[in-house]
Protein backbone atom coordinates (compact mmCIF):
# COMPACT_ATOMS: atom_id res chain seq x y z
CA UNK A 1 0.00 0.00 0.00
CA UNK A 2 1.07 3.15 -0.96
CA UNK A 3 -0.07 6.62 0.92
CA UNK A 4 0.16 10.26 -0.66
CA UNK A 5 -0.46 13.48 1.82
CA UNK A 6 -2.54 16.06 -0.07
CA UNK A 7 -1.50 19.63 1.31
CA UNK A 8 -2.85 22.57 0.10
CA UNK A 9 -1.17 26.64 0.14
CA UNK A 10 -4.08 28.66 2.38
CA UNK A 11 -2.78 32.07 2.69
CA UNK A 12 -4.83 33.60 5.97
CA UNK A 13 -5.06 37.60 5.86
CA UNK A 14 -6.30 40.13 8.67
CA UNK A 15 -8.72 42.44 6.77
CA UNK A 16 -6.17 45.32 6.49
CA UNK A 17 -3.98 43.14 5.07
CA UNK A 18 -5.71 42.82 1.80
CA UNK A 19 -4.79 44.71 -1.38
CA UNK A 20 -7.57 47.39 -2.26
CA UNK A 21 -8.88 45.41 -4.65
CA UNK A 22 -9.58 42.12 -2.66
CA UNK A 23 -11.28 44.42 0.32
CA UNK A 24 -13.98 45.91 -2.52
CA UNK A 25 -14.43 41.75 -3.58
CA UNK A 26 -14.35 40.84 0.56
CA UNK A 27 -16.92 44.04 0.86
CA UNK A 28 -19.46 43.08 -1.98
CA UNK A 29 -20.11 39.70 -0.49
CA UNK A 30 -20.38 40.89 2.44
CA UNK A 31 -23.19 43.02 1.12
CA UNK A 32 -24.87 40.46 -0.88
CA UNK A 33 -25.44 38.52 2.61
CA UNK A 34 -28.23 41.66 3.03
CA UNK A 35 -29.97 40.12 -0.15
CA UNK A 36 -29.77 36.54 1.06
CA UNK A 37 -33.37 35.25 1.18
CA UNK A 38 -32.59 32.44 3.94
CA UNK A 39 -36.18 31.77 6.23
CA UNK A 40 -35.10 28.02 6.66
CA UNK A 41 -31.59 27.77 7.40
CA UNK A 42 -31.24 31.77 8.63
CA UNK A 43 -27.79 31.40 6.91
CA UNK A 44 -27.31 34.29 4.70
CA UNK A 45 -24.32 34.20 2.30
CA UNK A 46 -23.23 36.60 -0.28
CA UNK A 47 -20.47 35.90 -3.33
CA UNK A 48 -18.90 38.41 -5.55
CA UNK A 49 -16.89 37.49 -8.54
CA UNK A 50 -14.02 39.47 -10.02
CA UNK A 51 -14.00 38.84 -13.87
CA UNK A 52 -10.83 39.14 -16.26
CA UNK A 53 -12.89 42.28 -18.03
CA UNK A 54 -13.02 44.23 -14.57
CA UNK A 55 -16.37 43.89 -14.08
CA UNK A 56 -17.61 42.32 -10.73
CA UNK A 57 -20.64 40.51 -10.41
CA UNK A 58 -22.61 39.62 -7.27
CA UNK A 59 -25.22 37.24 -5.98
CA UNK A 60 -26.59 35.79 -2.56
CA UNK A 61 -27.97 32.12 -1.77
CA UNK A 62 -31.99 31.73 -2.21
CA UNK A 63 -33.46 29.75 -0.27
CA UNK A 64 -37.41 27.34 -0.91
CA UNK A 65 -40.10 25.88 0.65
CA UNK A 66 -39.34 22.97 -1.72
CA UNK A 67 -35.76 21.86 -0.90
CA UNK A 68 -33.57 21.18 -2.19
CA UNK A 69 -34.84 24.12 -5.21
CA UNK A 70 -32.78 26.85 -3.39
CA UNK A 71 -29.58 27.73 -4.73
CA UNK A 72 -26.71 28.87 -2.84
CA UNK A 73 -24.37 32.19 -3.45
CA UNK A 74 -21.48 30.61 -4.92
CA UNK A 75 -23.65 29.44 -7.97
CA UNK A 76 -25.97 32.45 -8.25
CA UNK A 77 -22.75 34.19 -8.73
CA UNK A 78 -21.10 32.51 -11.06
CA UNK A 79 -24.61 30.90 -13.50
CA UNK A 80 -24.60 35.12 -13.53
CA UNK A 81 -21.42 35.80 -14.36
CA UNK A 82 -20.82 33.10 -16.75
CA UNK A 83 -24.45 33.58 -18.86
CA UNK A 84 -23.77 37.28 -18.74
CA UNK A 85 -20.18 37.28 -19.68
CA UNK A 86 -19.85 33.63 -21.67
CA UNK A 87 -16.02 34.28 -22.77
CA UNK A 88 -14.50 35.84 -19.60
CA UNK A 89 -13.03 34.31 -16.95
CA UNK A 90 -13.57 34.84 -13.50
CA UNK A 91 -10.51 36.04 -11.54
CA UNK A 92 -11.60 35.79 -8.50
CA UNK A 93 -14.43 34.90 -6.23
CA UNK A 94 -15.05 36.34 -2.72
CA UNK A 95 -17.69 34.09 -0.14
CA UNK A 96 -18.78 35.89 3.38
CA UNK A 97 -21.69 34.50 5.52
CA UNK A 98 -23.67 36.04 8.66
CA UNK A 99 -25.37 33.55 10.91
CA UNK A 100 -29.34 33.34 12.39
CA UNK A 101 -27.89 36.42 14.86
CA UNK A 102 -27.00 38.07 12.15
CA UNK A 103 -23.16 38.34 12.59
CA UNK A 104 -20.32 37.57 10.44
CA UNK A 105 -19.34 34.38 11.21
CA UNK A 106 -15.76 34.20 12.94
CA UNK A 107 -13.98 31.32 10.67
CA UNK A 108 -13.95 31.23 7.06
CA UNK A 109 -17.44 30.17 5.28
CA UNK A 110 -16.54 27.08 2.80
CA UNK A 111 -18.19 25.95 -0.26
CA UNK A 112 -20.70 22.96 -0.12
CA UNK A 113 -19.78 20.20 -2.85
CA UNK A 114 -21.98 21.15 -5.42
CA UNK A 115 -20.51 24.65 -5.54
CA UNK A 116 -17.09 23.17 -5.54
CA UNK A 117 -17.74 21.20 -8.59
CA UNK A 118 -19.59 24.40 -10.44
CA UNK A 119 -16.59 26.57 -8.94
CA UNK A 120 -13.85 24.23 -10.99
CA UNK A 121 -16.34 24.28 -14.10
CA UNK A 122 -16.26 27.93 -14.40
CA UNK A 123 -12.25 28.02 -13.68
CA UNK A 124 -11.88 25.44 -16.74
CA UNK A 125 -14.60 27.29 -18.89
CA UNK A 126 -12.10 30.48 -17.72
CA UNK A 127 -9.05 28.71 -18.72
CA UNK A 128 -7.77 30.20 -16.02
CA UNK A 129 -6.80 30.06 -12.13
CA UNK A 130 -9.85 31.26 -9.82
CA UNK A 131 -8.34 32.62 -6.89
CA UNK A 132 -10.79 31.82 -4.09
CA UNK A 133 -11.63 34.56 -0.63
CA UNK A 134 -13.33 32.81 1.93
CA UNK A 135 -13.75 35.80 4.72
CA UNK A 136 -14.15 35.31 8.47
CA UNK A 137 -14.20 37.80 11.17
CA UNK A 138 -11.19 36.06 12.59
CA UNK A 139 -9.05 35.81 9.36
CA UNK A 140 -9.68 35.68 5.53
CA UNK A 141 -8.37 32.31 3.72
CA UNK A 142 -6.97 33.13 -0.13
CA UNK A 143 -6.48 30.17 -2.04
CA UNK A 144 -4.96 30.45 -5.48
CA UNK A 145 -7.20 27.82 -7.41
CA UNK A 146 -10.18 26.19 -6.85
CA UNK A 147 -8.64 23.30 -6.59
CA UNK A 148 -6.98 23.63 -3.66
CA UNK A 149 -10.82 23.50 -2.09
CA UNK A 150 -11.11 20.11 -4.17
CA UNK A 151 -8.22 17.95 -4.69
CA UNK A 152 -8.71 14.66 -6.65
CA UNK A 153 -11.44 16.78 -8.56
CA UNK A 154 -13.55 15.31 -11.37
CA UNK A 155 -13.24 17.08 -14.95
CA UNK A 156 -13.99 16.58 -18.75
CA UNK A 157 -10.64 15.19 -19.00
CA UNK A 158 -11.69 12.56 -16.91
CA UNK A 159 -14.34 11.65 -19.34
CA UNK A 160 -11.98 11.39 -22.47
CA UNK A 161 -11.58 8.32 -24.45
CA UNK A 162 -7.97 7.58 -25.16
Amino acid sequence: MKENKIEIPVKVYAYEELSEANRQLIDKAKEMTYHSYAPYSHFSVGAAALLANGEIVCGSNQENAAYPSGICAERTTLFYANSQYPDVAVKALAIAARNESGEFIEQPVSPCGACRQVMLESQCRGGAPMRILLYGTQGIYELAKVEDLLPLCFTAEDMAVE
